[in-house]
Order: C-alpha cells, then sequence, then structure tokens
C-alpha cells in the first residue's frame, strides 16, 4: 500500500493549480499574472537542474533569460509548501546546507541552465487531474483511482 502524504503546509491554488515531484522533474502549471486564460508548465529536472517554461501551447516564456523566471519561483515556492523543502532538494538532489526558508532560495542554488521540454505531459496531467472536479459527489470507486488507501471513512 503507497501512503499518501498530506501537505507540508495548506497552500492556495490560485497561482498554481498543479504542481507534482514526477518523472525525474519538479513541474507544474502556475496561472498567468497578466492573462487570466492563459498558464505556464514549468519544471525543474532533478540532478541536471535544467529548467523550463513555457505556454501550454509551447510559445517560451517571456521572463525566462538565462535564469529561472517568476513561474518557476512560484512553482517552487508552492512545492515546498506542498511537500516541504527537504522533500524539494532531496528529490532534486540539491544541497541545502543549513536550511532553506523557501522556493526561491532553493532556486538559487541550482547550476542549471534552461532546456527545451514540452509541456504537453505536464499539461495533460493537470487536465485529467481537473476532470475529477467535475464528477458527481460519490462514494463508488473510480477504477483509475482503486489504487489509493482506504481512508478509513465509513467503518
Amino acid at each position: 500500500m503507497v501512503a499518501v502524504v498530506p501537505p507540508a503546509r495548506p497552500r492556495k491554488l490560485a497561482k498554481v493549480p498543479f504542481v507534482e515531484l514526477a518523472d525525474g522533474r519538479l513541474q507544474g502549471v502556475v496561472s498567468s499574472g497578466s492573462d487570466v486564460e492563459r498558464v505556464y508548465v514549468s519544471s525543474v529536472t532533478a540532478g541536471t537542474h535544467g529548467y523550463q517554461c513555457s505556454t501550454n501551447n509551447n510559445r517560451p516564456c517571456g521572463g525566462l533569460r538565462g535564469m529561472p523566471c517568476k513561474h518557476l519561483h512560484a512553482l517552487a515556492d508552492e512545492a515546498v509548501l506542498q511537500y516541504g523543502v527537504d522533500r524539494v532538494a532531496r528529490y532534486l538532489r540539491v544541497d541545502i546546507g543549513d536550511g532553506l526558508a523557501d522556493g526561491s532560495e532553493l532556486l538559487a542554488r541550482l547550476d542549471g541552465q534552461p532546456e527545451p521540454a514540452s509541456a504537453a505531459v505536464v499539461f495533460s496531467r493537470f487536465l485529467r487531474h481537473l476532470s475529477y472536479l467535475e464528477l458527481p459527489v460519490s462514494t463508488v470507486v473510480l477504477p483509475e483511482l482503486h489504487w489509493f488507501p482506504a481512508t478509513g471513512a465509513g467503518r
């Protein structure tokens, strides 16, 4: 059985609605600060610390100029809230030394460069997660979620 780890601290989903440690990357979806209909898909690769940020249709982020943009900073900050700084640093293979306060400090310790990566897979995962919000409330098990451990409700 896989243990579901609760968030380290509550987070607001409006700015970064989706963040995950998956596929060897810290990755997620970040809302645009200027256009409510635009989102950015941002990621940092574990080990190499290569990073990317683009719109969901693969247009490069204008703020990504040889250093992490504001979307990557927001993603890292929310990842620290969701998973805790130690877990994120361990996943990315970043030495945090005496500790860090937030995701921006974590990004400051990266030694990577911008690297191209497709936003499609991460954005598709985000859309799949959103589709669960449209389902009516039910206690019936969803086949694709059967691997989640029982919560003990109703026992």
